[in-house]
């Protein structure tokens, strides 16, 4: 997974995969997903990111299967 901010335009575009881009659904105002041609989640574009998503700020936490 990539994870990209842009400072200029305040927007995240988080990539899950390099699949080819099917369509576009607008999940909000602010948040987009993109569909591979399977309806798989390729990527997600959330606009106004540092208000709707708190970004710049990223914290990965990685959880095993023992902790849950």
């Amino acid at each position: 997974m990539n994870v990209k901010y842009f400072r200029e335009t305040d927007t995240a575009l988080l990539e899950f995969s390099d699949a080819e881009v099917e369509k576009t659904r607008e999940i909000s105002e602010n948040v987009y997903i993109d569909l591979d041609k399977a309806g798989n989640l390729v990527s997600m574009t959330i606009e106004h990111a540092a208000t709707v998503a708190r970004l710049p700020h990223v914290r990965i936490e990685e959880i095993d299967a023992s902790a849950a």
